[in-house]
């Protein structure tokens, strides 16, 4: 990557006189396909997450023509900044292990736990998410790094922890995608409704969200995997669920979903006559810190600490905090929401400082870990540290007497081995919690976090939605949390129960939409497959005059905000933050490719996880 002595200065001249957004930077509209798609597609799917993924490989490797459309400008949607959890029934990796489980067992759970769950959806993806999911993830070379412990409403372990978290698990799907010369993507386009003619659904119609074109885009079938509407408060507001308390007295809820999870995909399905149900069913966690990277402070992450206790605003515990790793969700939520602000601190000391542990890819490194959020002075809001409790108290504001008087009687507890509080844990319990004793001392305020749309568009068994007769309407589909995952959770999900249905409703909708087409004689029957992507060759390190050269360039374009941009200024803007060199993640001539050729969309895959892997510096 050595770009001429001009360029970088002709480029950031471009850009301050507003001509930039047309020529810069490769995830650019009209570019983003490596070839542009067919006028009229068999398959037309929005969204990128997991189960548009699913649909658009089921649907072409069959032979169908298929194009996805995506508001961002990188695949993967809210499931590849997961923490990458898959609940799976009776698995080869869960038996290796000497875990008995069986459908049976899954189903009662799922029944017992979920308050309200869809019985059908429960029994199918018991039934079958070992072989429709966890066999096809394996042939496309997901990797498990361990069952997570025993989750609240479980009988056993099943819920499976990806290698490499969400990036690891939604990764293998693309780069599969990529080989097909069938399936194309366009990036940076909102799908803003339903072409329908006749009564028919005949494509969508879309606006570029850098451009601000709008487009009709044909298609025989529509699939809708547009994820649900956590990431939007107002909906979240609005579709409260019942058996929360309320949201009076300033009540502060983080947004914990999708960037793009803010419900629009709920605008396009009603126009065309979709019914909605459930839409009460949300899920929430009470372990919202608020996320470091976001300005606003309102969206946030989900972090917990097994050896912590939670004390609210007079200092005291209130709740039985978790179990094991994992919050109690079932009386932790309505617990936190009824404190004041619903707010409340998580006390813990430096033995408890090595498990801190936050969810989703990118944050099982240690160094991100503690430069984000302990070392940030833009979280000192929410993250105190003292050498002693009382110092603490001090940081905080919490009562003294009443703050140490909370951590004396829980390692009292501990000592005598019993938590007569709150039952946390009891005598004859092994693997109970340590005394917080050790120097220095940490208080962590959290909020509430919404996180998971369990209800959704209504769709039959083949993702076909209904409408409000319930009936299916022609040609049109919704998947994963758009479709709240065919209601299989209820209102109280096992945890790990999204990704894996949401890839399986991808692919009984493709498996629909194939037939379809194979009975009206329209699939072709060569292979399209193209070879397998080759490995990236190595780079060489920048030169230090071109480095600096791009980086003044980066600089400028992070710091001016422009339209359908803001994945490009987010991680440039971590490039710029930790010095990176260019040639870490790109093998095009420069960071700002000017043409889809010098867009290799496999070895970006290489470079997500630069910021959002598993990768230590």
């Amino acid at each position: 990557m050595k770009p001429t002595h001009t360029l970088p200065a002709l480029l950031l001249s471009l850009v301050l006189h507003g001509v930039g957004p047309r020529l810069l930077g490769a995830e650019a509209r009209a570019s983003e396909a490596s070839d542009a798609p067919p006028p009229k597609v068999d398959l037309a799917i929005v969204g990128t997450g997991i189960s548009g993924l699913a649909a658009a490989l089921d649907a072409g490797r069959p032979g169908a023509n298929v194009t996805v459309i995506d508001m961002w400008s990188v695949f993967g949607g809210h499931a590849v900044m997961s923490g990458g959890l898959v609940c799976l029934v009776d698995t080869p990796f869960q038996r290796a292990q000497n875990i008995a489980d069986s459908p049976d067992l899954a189903i009662r759970d799922f029944l017992t736990h979920g308050q309200d769950a869809n019985p059908d959806w429960v029994r199918l993806y018991a039934r079958d998410s070992k072989r429709e999911v966890y066999d096809w993830l394996d042939a496309l070379g997901v990797g498990w790094s361990q069952l997570f412990p025993l989750m609240p409403g479980n009988s056993v372990r099943r819920q499976h922890w990806a290698k490499g978290r969400g990036i690891g698990l939604i990764s293998p799907i693309y780069r599969e995608c990529l080989r097909w010369t069938n399936i194309h993507f366009i990036w940076n386009t909102k799908v803003t409704s339903l072409l329908i003619e006749d009564g028919q659904v005949r494509g969508v119609r879309d606006v570029g969200l850098r451009d601000g074109l709008t487009n009709d885009f044909r298609a025989a079938s529509v699939v809708l995997a547009t994820g649900g509407f956590e990431s939007n408060l107002e909906l979240v507001r609005q579709h409260w669920p019942a058996a929360l308390p309320g949201l009076e007295g300033g009540a502060k809820v983080l947004l914990g979903s999708g960037i793009n999870s803010l419900g629009s995909g709920f605008d396009v399905a009603t126009a065309g006559g979709a019914a909605l149900t459930n839409l009460d069913h949300q899920l929430f966690y009470a372990t919202g810190l608020v996320d470091p990277r976001d300005p606003s402070g309102k969206r946030g992450l989900n972090s917990f600490n097994a050896e912590s206790i939670w004390v609210n605003t007079q200092g005291r515990r209130f709740v039985r905090e978790m179990v094991g790793r994992v919050p109690d969700l079932g009386g932790s939520v309505p617990a936190v929401m009824r404190q004041p602000q619903a707010k409340y601190w998580s006390i813990f000391d430096a033995r408890g400082r090595a498990v801190f542990f936050v969810s989703g890819s990118g944050w099982d490194d240690t160094n991100a870990v503690q430069r984000e959020i302990f070392a940030n002075p833009k979280m000192a809001t929410w993250v105190r540290q003292a050498d002693t409790i009382a110092g603490l108290s001090r940081a905080t504001g919490l009562p003294m007497d009443a703050l140490e008087q909370s951590v004396r009687r829980w390692n009292e507890m501990i000592a005598a081995g019993e938590d007569i509080e709150w039952q946390r844990f009891g005598r004859g319990e092994t693997n109970r919690p340590a005394p917080i004793a050790t120097p220095p001392f940490y208080a962590i305020q959290y909020f509430p976090l919404s996180r998971k749309s369990m209800g959704g568009v209504a769709v039959d068994l083949s993702c076909r939605i209904l409408d409000r007769r319930g009936q299916p309407i022609p040609n049109l589909y919704a998947v994963g949390e758009l479709a709240g995952v065919g209601g299989l959770n209820g209102r109280a999900a096992l945890e790990g129960t999204m990704l894996g249905p949401g890839l399986l409703m991808g692919r009984l909708a493709a498996r629909d939409v194939v037939a379809q087409l194979k009975s009206e004689g329209k699939l072709p029957a060569s292979n399209l497959a193209s070879p397998p992507p080759k490995n990236p060759p190595a780079t060489k390190a920048s030169d230090p005059e071109s480095l600096r050269s791009w980086r003044e360039v980066l600089r400028q374009l992070v710091t001016e905000p422009r339209p359908g941009h803001l994945h490009f200024e987010k991680a440039h803007a971590v490039v710029l933050d930790r010095n990176f060199d260019c040639a870490q993640c790109h093998r095009e001539s420069s960071p700002l490719a000017l043409t889809a050729e010098q867009l290799d969309r496999d070895a970006l895959i290489q470079a997500c996880s630069i910021c959002h892997g598993s990768v230590k510096e």
